[in-house]
């Protein structure tokens, strides 16, 4: 196989056992969008059950049918914008939706009804309302509307992950006070708004549900060490030495010439691409493992392959050795922390990139799934 995922459902158990731990007083809603995180959708939701997770949530009304469709039935939280036709899907799947307009609880009504959370934009400048009062009487439309249950209200941080700055204190306040006030003349509404980032931060972002997604994964939320926070990076991503030639002094390897040899080298091609999400600013920029030991990207990367430079001796490297370019090889690992920082983005989009050419392989499932 020229590539492979290889996820352990286990420690992603074990990591929601972590954060539902960590927040012992809420529920804990596993955020399973993007195809699970570039995980699997599917194999990770029941990996959440497992571990507690009593909801999921996702972006899209695909994405909450297909949970459906494949056996789920805990709550489904889906959170993006909806058009007409797929707010039509997303409530025959009994996905709950977000509102913060009149109009969209009207068109909830018109479809027969189905379960709303009311979001207060407390700084995100996204999707909600910043108009508190307006939000105040969604609540109150919702809540006047025999077809429509109003089940939560809700906010997402825009900087929880941003450790020492102000903004998040302020909107954690502000949503507790509009929160507060709600729930006071409608009690037994859901609060929620701590992603993985604010779960970790602070207690009082908690509520009565949190809605951790990266950590769940084994990421660190704040782009560090995952282990620092007692999380498991649950991917793997691995592929092969397909070739080995020798490159003399002069000669280059890839498009554009990118890696000219100073001086004779071995030079090992990996059939990973940027197709398959190995991405091309990776070219001269990031380091594979090979036998535990770490091999220079060198070359630009190109759709379907990217070159390794063994150097002169060839590092005792052989054609068929298993390449790993995400995960753990004997002592040593590449974290997608690290990748990020040589991308200059986050892992999130690291994890998220790998395309679906890739096959996934599970491991460490409580049900034996594999």
């Amino acid at each position: 196989m020229r590539a492979l995922v290889s996820v352990n459902l286990g420690a992603i158990e074990r990591n929601v056992a972590l954060l539902s731990a960590r927040a012992p007083s809420a529920q804990l809603c596993a955020v399973v969008k993007a195809n699970g995180y570039g995980h699997g959708a599917v194999a990770v939701a029941q990996a959440a059950i497992d571990g507690g997770a009593t909801w999921l949530a996702v972006a899209t009304s695909t994405e909450a049918t297909s949970l459906r469709d494949a056996g789920v039935e805990v709550p489904i939280l889906l959170m993006g914008a909806l058009t007409a036709p797929e707010l039509e899907a997303a409530l025959r799947a009994q996905a709950d939706v977000v509102a913060w307009s009149e109009e969209f609880l009207a068109r909830v009504a018109a479809l027969g009804g189905g379960r709303v959370h009311v979001k207060l934009d407390t700084g995100m400048g996204r999707l909600g309302t910043r108009d508190r009062a307006l939000a105040t009487r969604l609540t109150e439309q919702a809540r006047s509307d025999a077809q429509i249950e109003l089940v939560g209200l809700m906010t997402h941080f825009a900087t929880a992950d941003e450790l020492g700055d102000d903004f998040f204190a302020q909107q954690l306040d502000e949503f507790t006070s509009w929160a507060d006030e709600v729930v006071a003349t409608n009690p037994g509404l859901l609060r929620h708004a701590a992603n993985s980032a604010a779960l970790l931060r602070d207690a009082k972002s908690h509520f009565d549900l949190v809605r951790p997604g990266v950590a769940c994964y084994g990421l660190d939320p704040f782009g560090v060490d995952p282990t620092a926070q007692g999380l498991e990076p649950a991917l793997r991503l691995e592929s092969y030495v397909a070739s080995i030639k020798r490159c003399d002094a002069g000669q280059s390897t890839g498009y554009g010439r990118s890696f000219v040899a100073e001086q004779a080298t071995m030079i090992a091609t990996v059939p990973v691409g940027y197709a398959d999400g190995w991405k091309r600013i990776f070219s001269n920029n990031a380091e594979a493992l090979i036998n535990g030991r770490r091999f220079p990207v060198v070359g630009n990367v190109s759709m379907d392959n990217m070159t390794l430079d063994l150097g002169s001796d060839g590092g005792a490297v052989q054609i068929g050795d298993a390449v790993t370019l995400l995960g753990s090889d004997g002592d040593d690992r590449i974290l997608s922390e690290q990748l990020a920082t040589r991308a200059s983005t986050i892992n999130y989009e690291i994890v998220t990139s790998i395309s679906e050419r890739v096959p996934r392989s599970y491991v460490g499932a409580a049900d034996g799934a594999s």
